[in-house]
Formats: structure tokens, C-alpha cells, sequence
């Protein structure tokens, strides 16, 4: 595996590869790597002729300074797993190489509310930190394929949005979500959870297979405000727990919607963490 710090000799590399007619895979992440990155890792292999992997922990897209602080770092480890992994590529820059001193990278699109919706609202600034970053790193990396999880749905909606409307080559495929064995999702953030805290946050997949299983026998609002109670009463405090149309985020105004999921998003104790399933999709 090669590790690159610096923009350009990636960029040399990169531009070699591609002239040999290689297909580039890219998974961004921002370290402290899981079984649900490494399925991205896998992904990729299967799909293109070389994987790209970066790890940098972007922080313009934490509006609570604490949680960037606290965010977990494991690089040494982080190495080991991607040279397993068979990872051709390791982008490892520092803050100065994403955003260089006196240079705009502002992406102006309309991201048509997405930005302001769930996560958004709960983590003002967030969505626009994300964008940012990840036009950034394309840009860096120019990749054929792009490959984000499930867990971050609103995320990777909005990266698509970004793409469709920068008409950018890079097509985005989405791996569903990799879990524990007893459904939690798997996050970076798990590691810094209590023994106590651990045991509970399973409440969020059983809140979310609880909801997919009544959908359509009871209404959208009976499932959230039953779901909700399902958190609370496991001692996680939840910010919300919505059903809504998987390409809008917006609620649900039928049960005849194609595509419908239910997220979530609660603390479990100083830990915040989010998932969501896919209730239906007719395509």
C-alpha cells in the first residue's frame, strides 16, 4: 500500500494510473476504522482496479468542538486494517493540504433544504463542512467510483445532489450498513461508549425494525411517537426518530410513497449516534 501526505505526488500517481486505463475506487473516512469501512474497502476491490482510502478528520464539519476533540484516533491500527484490506492507496493529509492558506473552496450549490433537515438542524453547519470536504478530496483524488455507507443516508443523499448538480464524472455507490451482532450499527463513535450505554444502544435498531414492521398498519406519527418512547424508556435521550421519503427527507404524506426509511438519531450518555433502516423501495 502507498501513503501519500502531499496533493501533488497523488496526484501524479493517480493521473498514471488512469493512464493505463485503471478504474479508481475512493472511500473517504475520517479514521478509527470499522468492519463497516472495511466493507467499503471490499466493495471497491471488487469494482475497480485500484482503492483509494483517506483518513482526515474534517474539522469544518463539527459544529461541537468538544466531539472533535473527543474523536477517536487510531491510525497505526487504521494502516494495518487497510494494508489487510488489500488497499492500493492511503490518503493521509494534513488540514494545511485540504485547505491551503488564502484559498476559497466554498461549494455554492443549492442543496434545496437537505442541509437544514435532521442532522442539519441538529448540527447547524455540518452538511456544508461535509460538502467541502468531500469536493475537495474528489477533486484530489478523481475517482470513477466513489463508495459511502447507508448509515450516513442524509449524507450521501446530499453528496449525490452535490454531484448531480456539479455534473461531476464520479458515480457514488452506497454499501448498506454493516452491524454488530446484536444490530447496532457500526460507528467510530461505539468505541467511546460506557459498558452500560453499549447494552442499551441496541434500542435504536429494535426502534427501527419495530417501525418497519407496523408501517402501513399504524400511521407514520403512531411509529415515531411509540419508537421514541421505546428510546427514552432505555435511558438514551433521542433527537428524533422521523419515517420520510428517501429521496425528499421530508415526511411521509403516504403510505403509497415508493421509497420510504425510517432515522434516528439519540445520545447515549456524551455519545451521539444516528441509523437508520429502509422501510420499503420500489424502484
Amino acid at each position: 500500500m502507498q501513503i501519500f501526505v502531499n496533493e501533488m505526488p497523488l496526484k501524479r500517481r493517480i493521473a498514471y494510473l488512469k493512464s493505463k486505463g485503471k478504474t479508481i475506487g475512493f472511500v473517504p473516512t475520517m479514521g478509527a476504522l470499522h468492519k463497516g469501512h472495511l466493507s467499503l474497502i471490499e466493495k471497491s476491490n471488487f469494482r475497480c482496479d485500484i482503492t483509494v482510502c483517506s483518513i482526515f478528520v474534517n474539522p469544518t464539519q463539527f459544529n461541537n468542538k468538544e466531539d472533535l476533540v473527543n474523536y477517536p484516533i487510531t491510525i497505526e491500527e487504521d494502516i494495518s486494517k487497510l494494508k489487510n484490506a488489500n488497499t492500493d492507496i492511503l490518503f493521509k493529509p494534513t488540514e494545511r493540504v485540504i485547505y491551503p492558506p488564502d484559498t476559497n473552496l466554498d461549494v455554492e450549490i443549492d442543496l434545496e433544504g437537505l442541509d437544514n433537515l435532521w442532522e442539519g438542524k441538529f448540527r447547524p453547519g455540518h452538511f456544508k463542512g461535509v460538502v467541502q470536504v468531500v469536493k475537495r478530496l474528489l477533486d484530489l483524488v478523481q475517482p470513477d467510483f466513489l463508495f459511502m455507507g447507508q448509515k450516513d443516508f442524509q449524507q450521501f443523499t446530499i453528496i449525490n445532489m452535490m454531484l448531480e448538480k456539479l455534473n461531476m464524472a464520479t458515480k457514488l455507490i452506497v454499501v448498506p450498513i454493516y452491524r454488530e451482532k446484536d444490530g447496532l450499527a457500526m460507528s467510530s463513535r461505539n468505541i467511546r461508549l460506557t459498558k452500560k450505554f453499549r447494552e442499551k444502544s441496541t434500542i435504536l435498531y429494535k426502534s427501527l425494525v419495530f417501525a418497519k414492521s407496523v408501517y402501513g398498519v399504524k400511521t407514520p406519527e403512531e411509529i415515531e411517537s411509540t419508537a421514541i418512547r421505546m428510546i427514552k424508556d432505555q435511558g438514551l435521550n433521542p433527537e428524533y426518530f422521523k419515517i420520510v421519503n428517501g429521496e425528499t427527507l421530508r415526511s411521509v404524506v403516504s403510505v403509497s410513497d415508493n421509497f420510504v426509511i425510517a432515522i434516528v438519531a439519540a445520545w447515549a450518555g456524551n455519545v451521539r449516534l444516528i441509523d437508520n433502516i429502509i422501510i420499503k423501495h420500489e424502484k
